[in-house]
């Protein structure tokens, strides 16, 4: 084994802490933002989140939205709920199966998604600004690498 893959193997104390603690602290850094939409876009964060998993897509039933979501249906209902007497979404009878619910944004509901998508690149415009180019490339290709370590110790954990 070469001393390249030798140190790679060998995790330190103060490693392991640095790492709790940047994470720890880019969360809270994330839940801050998360808290600041809220507010500025008058929504829970889980119809905030709701209203943007529709992405491109026309419609989406309360299945693919809990899937997406990571929530239990019952949860969904609840959100949907809200967000329909927001007059952000609407539902609609499937032509195909009348028991589904197909649920769409309303063109209110399309124009808050632009303002929040609008919201997410001006933030991480300014983020990306604090840096140079090189270190930009560099902070991505590093995100991407701790995305894909992170990926792979939730596979550990199943």
């Amino acid at each position: 084994m070469n001393q390249i893959e030798e140190t790679t193997l060998n995790v330190t104390e103060f490693q392991l802490v640095e790492f709790q603690k940047l994470i720890a602290r880019l969360f809270q850094c994330c839940q801050d933002r998360m808290q600041y939409q809220s507010d500025r876009f008058k929504l829970p964060d889980a119809e905030l989140r709701c209203i943007l998993s529709f992405e491109d897509e026309r419609y989406l039933t309360p299945k693919n939205i809990a899937s997406r979501m990571n929530v239990g249906k019952s949860r969904v209902t609840k959100i949907i709920s809200g967000l329909e007497e927001k007059k952000l979404i609407q539902r609609i009878k499937d032509p195909e199966d009348s028991r589904i619910y197909l649920i769409s944004l309303t063109n209110a509901g399309k124009k808050k998604v632009l303002k929040i998508k609008q919201f997410h690149d001006d933030i991480h415009e300014k983020i990306l600004l604090q840096v140079n180019q090189e270190q930009r490339k560099n902070m991505l290709a590093n995100l991407d690498l701790l995305k894909a370590c992170m990926e792979a110790g939730k596979e550990m954990m199943k």
